[in-house]
């Protein structure tokens, strides 16, 4: 107690006195420091040689006579800096004059890139922002840096590591050097799938875009990570369960993660499937008094009991809206209503024609097309400036410009005109090549090796228009084709088109050289939603010659007398008018797993050689077990019919490997007795089945297996002229094998090997073949 008086009392002033003394002299000191001002009457500037002065006072924002503070001072040195120009800014007052010294960036004489192989430098110089004769950034350049990681990342190399380096030159000069160390390859190693139930995860890998790298990772480039080519592979399996009646098909997340190593991508897409919906009813109501909805419902083709497709119903409703215009009936919008059946598993589908807003093309503008004419675009287009606006048909458009392979990007998109009723289509494409030049080699089991050289041009002088000339020459045949096409002749749906071709073959394999000539224009024109129709005239001109010894000569010696009695006729010309029908269910892609395809044609031969040639074919492919196996059948035929003159082994049919496989060319059908010679047929029929199946090796390969069987003959000579024909008569034979089909970069190649089940003695069978791949 007393030591607490004591100490009391020793303290003569309060603590709130004493704090406020102590704060009032710590503010008479800090003052000065706070409250200085400066005023300049004159700048000098050192350190800058090709900055102005006046640049440099701009920046800085300092008039004359202006009393700044020391924090103004401060940010006008932060305002010269921050333009960029110099590496090191000082601002120092000296009584009346203010002092700037500032050391500038140097300018970049040259930019180099080392290290790079896998990008050359006319790639790197395109993504970089510094420029030679400029001023050097480091802030530009660290973002040069960055764009130039990121055309790495693209090109599948993520671990890639650029650094900016200086090389000082005289005069204020700097390289700017961008040393790159590319690293390995980050290859999508796995693509796997999580919630799938219905396809599995080979099947739905053979969807995507982005490839598992596999034993062609070197000619294969969609084994990297884009992440755009991710965005659009969401959105093509999305369409695949869509197409396919899974209608809430949603993609959850993609999770991608690099390996350990980080050279590499695990690709994990976690889905849901939803239910598969087949359509239940199907109905039309109308709300426009002048459309009769009866007349509308015999335009709809979606049936009870199939799957659910969005391309079924966007077909429906472009058949109304057509049905509409053909009647008169403008602003006709179709509203789809759907119903879902969750217990039956059913959508129930009533399409709703109600009255449309008044709104009218005003114009349709393009850019973007360099080369292209504006007219090719328009084509495209079933809507022209005064028509009603209809989105989906705009929509429709878009997809055909870009189906025409003439644009790397192209845009469509409607905005408001000049008034509120009117809109304004914008059309932004940017051009690709659309040209090739190629020199190869060719190889089949029935003409060998051939040297081929092409020039083809899909834009031909921006017209739209398709032009392929072609040259090959091989051990036993030589050929030069040259084909034109204008997809739209007269501004219409219309094709013109005019093929030439000169064929040669040698006697390597036959005993007799033979020479054609072909010329036939052609039109052809859509007759229905999947039929399109061909009429078109051609001139043929063959001749026999070269044939081997004399009539008189032992048969081991000579050609059939067949041959010499047709050779003795010499060149023949003859002209034919012809037409050809095509039905293909694939054309409006209801269903992407069936397709059905009919051909039809007929040939007249008009003047001194009447005769007819009649073609058909019939074709069906279907995929099973979840789209894991496919089944192809084809039955095709033909006869040739002489009302006048008589056909020659230039004209008639002989089974190569392309409609009969297992058999050499001409290796069955009617030949000469006595000197084995393939005479060929005026009828051959045959019938194809076939199954492709994966064989268990990874999907990345591109390798399937196959079995086929194939039941056909050819027969028919017509005038025997005295020679013994063996197998003149219907005949058939009968070819089972295996097939290894594999897609690679140069294309689809199929490996058949077979054995025959049903063989003649005279027949020449093949048990191996290598053929182009192709559907039917």
């Amino acid at each position: 107690m007393t030591k607490s008086r004591s100490h009391a009392a020793a303290w003569p002033i309060e603590p709130s006195a004493l704090f406020a003394a102590a704060l009032m002299i710590f503010s008479i000191l800090a003052l000065p420091a706070f409250s200085q001002t400066y005023s300049f009457n004159s700048v000098t500037i050192e350190g800058n040689d090709r900055i102005e002065d006046g640049t440099i006072l701009s920046y800085a924002g300092i008039a004359r006579g202006q009393a700044v503070s020391a924090a103004q001072l401060n940010d006008a040195t932060q305002q010269v800096r921050g333009s960029g120009l110099f590496e090191t800014v000082e601002l120092v007052p000296q009584g009346s004059n203010l002092l700037i010294r500032v050391s500038e960036y140097p300018t970049i004489n040259i930019i180099n890139f080392e290290g790079n192989a896998r990008l050359n430098d006319d790639v790197l110089r395109s993504v970089v922002a510094s420029q030679e004769r400029r001023v050097y950034s480091p802030a530009t350049a660290e973002r040069d840096v960055a764009a130039i990681s990121q055309a790495y990342a693209d090109a599948g190399r993520v671990s890639a590591i650029v650094r900016p380096s200086l090389i000082r030159r005289e005069g204020d000069r700097v390289d700017l050097v961008f040393e790159v160390f590319e690293g390995g390859l980050a290859e999508v190693e796995r693509i796997s799938f999580v919630g799938n139930r219905d396809f599995g995860d080979r099947r739905l890998r053979g969807v995507l875009e982005t490839k598992q790298a596999g034993a062609l990772r070197l000619l294969i480039q969609r084994d990297t990570f884009s992440p755009d080519r991710l965005d659009f592979d969401k959105q093509v399996l999305t369409d695949f369960y869509n197409s396919r009646g899974y209608p809430d098909f949603v993609v959850n997340d993609v999770d991608v993660q690099l390996t350990r190593e980080r050279d590499a991508y695990l690709i994990t897409y976690n889905v849901q499937e939803g239910r598969r919906f087949r359509i239940g009813g199907v109905g039309l109501s109308s709300q426009i008094p002048e459309a009769n909805a009866e007349e509308f419902r015999r335009a709809l083709r979606l049936r009870t009991g199939s799957v659910y497709s969005p391309v079924g119903i966007e077909n429906d409703i472009a058949r109304i809206e057509n049905l509409a215009i053909r009647k008169g009936l403008s602003f006709v919008r179709v509203e789809p209503q759907i119903t879902r059946n969750d217990r039956e598993g059913t959508l129930d589908v009533n399409y709703v024609l109600v009255p449309g807003e008044r709104i009218f093309v005003e114009r349709i503008d393009i850019e973007g097309n360099t080369t292209t004419l504006d007219r090719v675009i328009r084509t495209q287009f079933r809507t022209v400036e005064g028509d009603p606006f209809n989105p989906r048909m705009i929509r429709q458009s878009a997809e055909r410009i870009r189906a025409l392979g003439y644009f790397a990007d192209a845009s469509v998109n409607a905005r408001e005109g000049s008034t509120p009723d009117q809109v304004v289509i914008d059309v932004d494409v940017e051009e690709q090549p659309t040209g090739s030049l190629s020199f190869g080699a060719n190889y089949n089991s029935d003409n060998g090796v051939s040297l081929v050289a092409s020039f083809r041009e899909r834009n031909f002088l921006g017209r739209g228009q398709q032009l392929d000339f072609q040259i090959s020459t091989g051990e036993s045949n030589r050929n030069f084709s040259f084909d034109f096409a204008e997809p739209f002749f007269l501004g219409r749906d219309l094709r013109f088109g005019i093929d030439l071709n000169y064929r040669t073959t040698d006697n390597q394999n036959a005993l007799y050289d033979t020479e054609r000539v072909r010329v036939s224009p052609s039109l052809s024109f859509p007759v229905s939603e999947n039929g399109r129709l061909q009429v078109y005239y051609a001139f043929n001109w063959t001749d026999i010659t070269d044939v081997a010894g004399d009539r008189t000569d032992p048969p081991e010696d000579r050609a059939s007398l067949v041959i010499f009695e047709e050779a003795d006729r010499g060149a023949v010309g003859t002209q034919s008018l012809g037409f050809g029908y095509s039905w293909d269910s694939r054309r409006n892609g209801i269903d992407p797993t069936t397709g059905y395809v009919l051909r039809f044609g007929q040939e007249y031969g008009i003047g001194d050689n009447e005769f007819v040639r009649t073609t058909a074919l019939a074709a069906a492919e279907t995929k099973v077990w979840s789209e894991e196996l496919t089944l192809r059948a084809t039955v095709e035929g033909g006869a040739l019919h002489y009302n006048t003159g008589s056909s020659r082994v230039t004209d008639r049919y002989f089974l190569g490997s392309s409609l009969m496989r297992g058999f050499e060319p001409g290796g069955i059908g009617p030949r000469d007795a006595d000197t084995d010679d393939a005479l060929g047929g005026n009828y051959f029929a045959v019938a194809r089945l076939e199954a492709e199946f994966p064989l268990g090796l990874p999907e990345e390969y591109g390798i399937t297996g196959g079995l086929f069987l194939d039941h056909g003959s050819v027969w028919d000579v017509g005038d025997e002229h005295g020679a013994t024909v063996l197998y003149n008569e219907f005949d058939t034979r009968t070819v089972a094998g295996v097939s290894v089909f594999w897609t690679t970069p140069i294309g689809p190649l199929r490996f058949n090997f077979s054995e025959p089940l049903d063989i003649r003695e005279r027949d020449e069978p093949n048990n191996f073949d290598v053929t182009i791949s192709t559907s039917f």
